[in-house]
């Protein structure tokens, strides 16, 4: 692996940080007290995105995206984590899972989705099935030429700002020697469809104006050309397109601990107390030390996972991995911020509070810390039949 970025990749970095700064950090506070992004404000942001020709950068060319590699991808939503998710958003990176269109479904969802022109959202979870996705309720049932489908999904972000959702959806279930079994389809659900409804979620202490969903599906009737992939296929989508989603919460937690990182460096440097900076006693430098040597390690955690895609390696450990590490190191980075900080680190005059709690959810969506653990301990346990 080569550490160094070609000029390409450092242009990248440089654009992508420079737009978060300019576009991003002015409106933060005014997300951050209202919980709301105004309209014109996310109109904007997506309209400079395209201009600068970072929108679905995360998509090949043949489709009109700039084609980034995994590496480049990566590059990109770390310098996005120094902003505002709910701002962020706007910057437009549609689920990847759109790739698996078909037919009349490109020009439907995916090429709409890569121009900006649609949004899309990511509906999995449920009120009782969060990790344990094969023990979804939600389900469809054929009735005719159609799917009827029946049941509630909820902690779906950017579903308030979706044109179209795709869902996974229970469509049957099989015996196997472990008990029963769910079988999954992913379908392309409409806003506006008869019997599909999208309502305001729950309050978050994390990521304030990003608004998690909930999807209400009563005897809601769905044709065959709302299937994504194949009916009953929806594990091989998934396995296909999302699980290196998880690369994109490590990164991000790399981005918004590096912001975080610089004002605690920063506030060590010109604090003063006892007559000099509070950087010179060892109870603060010996934090710095420490804080830098974790977003560093989870930096290159991170790089490393996304460069061994853009190999053709296997890499589903090492996502794992840095979704774990990143995630933790996020948490732990935050806490010294506010500790360097001292009492003003609680107040809403800093961002540092709002680092802190926006760090917690980073544990717990896109896999758990416990999930990430059984990922991990199970690829290493299984070559020895463990």
């Amino acid at each position: 692996m080569n550490f160094g970025l070609t000029d390409e990749q450092e242009m990248i970095v440089s654009s992508v940080r420079s737009f978060v700064e300019k576009e991003i950090h002015p409106h933060e506070a005014e997300v951050e007290r209202t919980g709301e992004v105004p309209a014109d404000v996310a109109e904007k942001i997506k309209q400079k995105t395209l201009d600068l020709g970072f929108y679905a950068c995360n998509f090949p060319e043949e489709v009109g995206g700039a084609g980034l590699c995994h590496l480049e991808f990566a590059l990109v939503e770390r310098e996005l984590g120094r902003g505002s998710m709910a701002l962020t958003h706007f910057f437009g990176r549609p689920q990847n899972i759109l790739m698996a269109c078909e037919g009349e479904q490109r020009e439907r969802y995916l090429l709409p989705a890569v121009r900006g022109e649609r949004m899309d959202a990511l509906a999995m979870t449920e009120p009782g099935a969060g990790s344990d996705v094969r023990g979804m309720k939600c389900s469809a049932k054929r009735d005719g030429g159609d799917w009827v489908v029946n049941g509630t999904k909820h902690f779906i972000s950017g579903a308030d700002h979706a044109d179209f959702i795709i869902v996974f959806i229970a469509t049957g279930e099989d015996d196997t020697p472990k008990g029963p079994k769910k079988r999954i389809t992913t379908f392309l659900v409409d806003r506006g469809t008869p019997g599909f409804t999208i309502r305001d979620g729950y309050k978050s202490v994390s990521h304030r104006g990003y608004k998690n969903m909930i999807l209400e599906f009563d005897n809601c009737r769905l044709p065959d050309a709302q299937v994504l992939g194949e009916v009953d296929g929806g594990f091989a989508v998934m396995n296909e397109w999302l699980y290196a989603t998880r690369i994109t919460v490590a990164t991000m937690a790399v981005g918004r601990a590096r912001r975080c990182f610089d004002m605690a460096l920063n506030y060590a440097a010109e604090r003063e107390q006892f007559g000099q900076p509070i950087g010179k006693y060892q109870g603060i430098s010996f934090q710095i030390a420490d804080m830098i040597t974790e977003i560093d390690a989870a930096d290159w955690l991170t790089l490393a996972s996304a460069w061994r895609l853009d190999q053709g390696l296997p890499a589903n450990r090492e996502i794992a991995s840095a979704k774990l590490y990143a995630s933790e190191m996020l948490a732990r980075v935050t806490d010294a911020t506010l500790q360097i900080y001292g009492g003003m680190g609680l107040m809403d005059d800093f961002p540092i509070e709002r680092f802190w709690r926006d760090a917690r959810v980073e544990r717990i969506w896109d896999g758990t810390s416990e999930i990430q653990r059984h990922i991990i301990s199970r690829d290493l346990l299984r070559p020895l039949g463990a």
